[in-house]
């Protein structure tokens, strides 16, 4: 299978999104998307409303929350070129976030798609969920932060990216080390199994394209599939 790359002018749109922010540590970190706000989501977690946004990047609609199935656990189970990597969702503990998850993966809307960002230096993270490989895609809607009071973000955590408060969409990341980051990126899950692919994808490194240590992964992890198995 050829190795997808991006286009050409990827870099500076990637560059042009990716915001610094600051995290405990003072370290400058890029962990944004540019899913754009429609209109601003609310705050609340209780009313979980996904707000149409653009881009609509492979568009699978827009989730219509449902409390009852947000509360049933599940496991989402992502088969990679580069190997099976399995989390544990935090429905208990981020429902909207879940729930979405759920509602793009039962859709297929992850299937061919691939990791588009890794860093080695400073925080270490994967970063997924862009069916375009640019880190400039979104599902078409956003929807409001949850779980970030004491956040911390462990190895193995997942988490979603975002563009600012309250713009989650499709994209996330897992972290392949421990890794200080501001508590402002929604974690919904907890990875089980292939741990040691992501540490595998990191070793091999990254082209550096935006900062040394930052950029397109050299080992690419393309989902094949992802399957969500109730627990």
């Amino acid at each position: 299978m050829p190795t997808p790359r991006r286009s050409p002018e990827a870099p500076q749109v990637l560059r042009k999104h990716w915001a610094l922010l600051t995290a405990a540590t003072t370290l400058p970190l890029a962990l944004t998307t540019s899913v754009g706000v429609a209109d601003a989501a609310p705050a609340a977690t209780a009313s979980c409303t996904y707000t149409p946004a653009v881009p609509a990047d492979n568009f699978k609609g827009i989730p219509v929350f449902d409390a009852k199935k947000a509360a049933q656990p599940y496991s989402a189970t992502l088969r990679t070129t580069q190997g099976t990597i399995t989390f544990q969702a935090l429905t208990d503990k981020a429902p909207c976030t879940t729930f979405s998850f759920r509602f793009l993966a039962e859709r297929d809307y992850f299937d061919r798609s691939h990791c588009h960002r890794l860093t080695t230096e400073r925080i270490f993270v994967l970063q997924c969920g862009d069916p375009t490989g640019t880190g400039s895609g979104g599902p078409g809607y956003s929807f409001p932060d949850e779980n970030l009071t004491g956040a911390t973000y462990p190895a193995g955590t997942v988490a979603m990216a975002n563009a600012g408060p309250n713009t989650n969409g499709s994209q996330f990341f897992f972290t392949w080390k421990d890794t200080k980051l501001s508590p402002a990126y929604t974690p919904f899950g907890r990875v089980t199994a292939g741990l040691d692919v992501l540490q595998k994808i990191a070793a091999a490194g990254s082209d550096s394209q935006n900062n040394p240590g930052d950029g397109y992964p050299n080992l690419v992890p393309t989902f094949k599939n992802v399957k969500i198995t109730k627990r």
